[in-house]
């Protein structure tokens, strides 16, 4: 014991030798970690439901992180009891796999937006927009009302898609193909939609910022935040996750 002591004693003075080991612990530690990564298909469960984004909600999406909104408001339900009971059932890992980049957060000075979709009605969404103070007084929240007056431009949908396609995002040649009239289709109840709710399940077809003559921001970011949260029966998700991982182990 007086030995070991002794040692510990030696390798607490010593700054080179102390490093040297803790260089060694990391590097044994982190190959521990890293190295089974390369011997398995997909370190996500794959989860019933978990679809792409519609084109109008990926445009939706890129204005949300245009307008900087991961800054105030995460998208990851932490298992803690406070928090789902909150905002909802805990998030999934499955749930944010096609998302680039995710939208996890770090901070929250507005709610989490995890489980926002169907939470709220889009009449809700879009007067909260324009004026935050008008709905939540206590709101921090800048005003997004300029979305309603900005028209919808997204100048090569299809090429969007395709690069989304690139880093594993599954669209298929025909959602590429279809992805401005599917743009379109989604928010205009009129349009002929063809087969994009079978392309993408549980799409809501609809307009979202009032206004059927027109496609604009704000129909885009209203048609994303609906469907945060959507795409999976989240307990029947849940328990497929935990056998999983049982079996795992």
């Amino acid at each position: 014991m007086t030995t070991i002591v002794e040692r510990h004693k030696t390798l607490e003075k010593s700054v080179t030798l102390l490093g040297l080991c803790a260089l060694v612990t990391v590097a044994i530690g982190g190959i521990v970690e890293i190295a089974p990564l390369f011997w398995i298909d997909n370190t996500i469960e794959k989860v019933k439901g978990v679809r792409p984004y519609t084109p109008l909600e990926q445009a939706g999406r890129d204005i949300y992180v245009r307008e900087g909104c991961y800054t105030c408001h995460s998208q990851m339900i932490r298992p803690f009891r406070d928090e789902v009971e909150r905002y909802g059932h805990y998030s999934l890992a499955a749930e944010s796999m096609f998302d680039h980049p995710f939208q996890w957060g770090s901070k929250r000075t507005g709610p989490d937006l995890a489980r926002v979709g169907g939470r709220y009605s889009d009449s809700w969404h879009v007067q909260h927009l324009t004026n935050p103070q008008g709905v939540v007084p206590e709101s921090v929240m800048p005003k997004y009302g300029f979305l309603a007056k900005n028209d919808l431009s997204v100048p090569n949908v299809a090429a969007n898609l395709t690069a989304l396609r690139r880093v594993g995002v599954p669209y298929t040649d025909q959602d590429v193909k279809m992805a401005m009239a599917d743009l379109k289709a989604q928010a205009d109840p009129e349009e002929d939609a063809g087969d994009l709710d079978v392309r993408y399940p549980k799409a809501q077809i609809r307009d979202y910022d009032g206004d059927p003559k027109r496609l604009t921001e704000m129909d885009a970011l209203v048609a994303y935040l609906q469907v945060l949260g959507t795409m999976v029966d989240v307990n029947g998700a849940a328990a497929q996750e935990e056998l999983a991982s049982e079996k795992g182990r």
